[in-house]
């Protein structure tokens, strides 16, 4: 019987520790993606908070500029998704279904301009033409770029408390 009740005891241990291990997979998922997510943001703020205008971009600039903001869009829906993940939401994934639960849980407060930075980034992704970049390019600079910095604003209050609860 006491043969018994250790088994279990280790088994209980061993299924815990299992469990705490994949916990911090997933902390630490979600925050490393995030480390990535502000770099990228960065990028894009050197040219949106410069004293540049959209109008003073030069063509290979404004190329530039869209390049950094695809790039920033993919992380930033796909940092929101590995958290919601570590929140514990069981969803389907994608940038559609993210930005939906997202703003259904206020991480995301101006839902119709994150589908309007979604479709976009779509758009940027296909050829276009000139009215097209310039259009992006003055959302980016007015409306994208600000809605990118609330979002990183948030994560990254959620990552310093993340961090200060597991130490």
């Amino acid at each position: 019987m006491w043969y018994l009740f250790s088994i279990l005891k280790n088994y209980s241990k061993f299924v815990k520790s299992i469990f705490i291990s994949l916990n911090m997979e997933q902390d630490i998922r979600w925050i490393q993606r995030f480390d990535n997510f502000e770099k990228a943001c960065k990028r894009v703020f050197e040219i949106t908070e410069s004293d540049k205008t959209v109008d003073d971009l030069s063509d290979l600039e404004r190329e530039g500029l869209i390049q950094r903001f695809e790039y920033t869009f993919e992380l930033a829906w796909k940092t929101l998704q590995d958290y919601l993940m570590y929140l514990g939401f069981d969803f389907q994934t994608g940038p559609n279904t993210t930005i939906q639960l997202a703003f259904e849980n206020n991480i995301l407060t101006d839902h119709d301009a994150w589908r309007k930075m979604a479709k976009a980034r779509n758009l940027t992704s296909h050829p276009y033409d000139e009215d097209e970049v310039l259009e992006i390019t003055g959302d980016i600079f007015s409306t994208y770029s600000l809605l990118l910095k609330q979002l990183y604003e948030h994560l990254n209050q959620r990552r310093l408390e993340t961090i200060n609860n597991k130490f």
